[in-house]
């Protein structure tokens, strides 16, 4: 298993507890073996320009997920039949990256009255789920 984590050294995360999110979701839906994951952690500017470029919102927000398969999503279509995920050459399923804004991360926290770890956790559990092409209404 593999999980990049990208992080500023000015925002003091705790990357033992994103890989256990990460690994903790993972588990949950009996995911193993060789298994890509990105984890970015971005100040508001960078968050903010992301959304833009990719999303065509003129804002930032807490968290973006990027996967590079969703199945779930494909098979919500009725003309396209159901995929998986890719199988690369090289057996690793790359699921994708998220990205994650600390500022926001911060202000989610105080108002939601968690720890900043806490609400890490959440964030990089809910942006795993995305990956994995479970999608919230």
């Amino acid at each position: 298993m593999n999980i990049i984590i990208n992080a500023d050294s000015r925002y003091p995360i705790n990357k033992l507890a994103v890989q256990a999110a990460v690994v903790e979701v993972l588990n949950r839906h009996k995911i193993s073996g060789n298994v890509e994951i990105g984890v970015s952690i971005v100040g508001d500017r960078k968050m903010h320009e992301i959304n833009k470029k990719y999303r065509g919102i003129n804002s930032t927000t807490n968290i973006l997920s990027f996967a590079l398969e969703d199945p779930i999503s494909q098979n919500q279509l009725q003309h396209v039949p159901k995929v998986g995920f890719v199988k690369s050459p090289d057996n690793i399923l790359r699921l994708g990256d998220i990205i994650l804004s600390y500022p926001q991360i911060i202000k989610d926290a105080a108002s939601e009255g968690v720890s900043i770890e806490d609400e890490l956790r959440f964030l990089v559990e809910h942006g795993m789920n995305h990956l994995l092409g479970i999608h919230h209404n």
